[in-house]
């Protein structure tokens, strides 16, 4: 087994993230542009971090063309606000073109053909292509360096959500319906189409 140093180059240490830490869910982040616009871009450092309050998590990294925040995050930094999208089998070839890298305050909607709606409470646009929208309000962001390639935490609690019928199934959303897709290393993706059942250890379970 060899041994590799992480305070190498950034790309090197990248490399063994995306190719260790798979299959990776895909969240697609939804926000409003200063002029009113919508921006729509994907993230696969994403995971749930609480139930009650029902807080969720994405990493978005600094750009590593121009050593600046991505639009995401200076959208959410200034209107507080977003939208969590999920990335499925029916709309994973569109969701990868919203992560073209475009000037600030082209529409990836319009960019990718994808469909924005309006939400309830935040001003950022649901995707109308994602079966299952959390509305979330900005909670807090920790920062873990300023040059390229840093990443940081965004945290957003989530408002309300909305589930499309056609993923649920006896009151609870069905790996099988969903259909979401996730990343791997490089240009490996992942499907849910095959899975196993395994009984957790646990004397009490939410979801059996």
């Amino acid at each position: 087994m060899k041994t590799y140093q992480t305070d190498g180059l950034f790309s090197d240490n990248y490399k063994f993230l995306i190719g260790s830490i798979i299959p990776r869910p895909i969240a697609v982040i939804s926000t409003r542009n200063i002029d009113g616009s919508s921006n729509l871009a994907p993230f696969s450092f994403f995971t749930a971090v609480s139930a009650s309050p029902m807080i969720i998590a994405f990493c978005p990294l600094i750009r590593t063309a121009t050593g600046e925040f991505k639009d995401t995050v200076k959208n959410i930094l200034r209107e507080k606000e977003f939208v969590l999208n999920f990335c499925t089998e029916n709309n994973y070839s569109k969701v990868n073109l919203a992560s073209t890298e475009l000037p600030y305050g082209q529409d990836e909607f319009e960019f990718t053909g994808l469909t924005p709606i309006d939400s309830h409470m935040v001003k950022a646009k649901r995707l109308k292509e994602s079966p299952i929208h959390f509305e979330c309000i900005f909670r807090d962001m920790l920062c873990y360096g300023k040059e390229a390639g840093a990443g940081s935490l965004i945290t957003g609690e989530v408002k309300l959500i909305h589930a499309d019928e056609s993923v649920m199934k006896e009151g609870r959303v069905s790996t099988e319906l969903l259909k979401a897709v996730g990343r791997g290393a490089g240009n490996d993706w992942f499907k849910t189409d095959s899975k196993f059942e395994l009984e957790r250890l646990m004397k009490s379970q939410i979801q059996k």
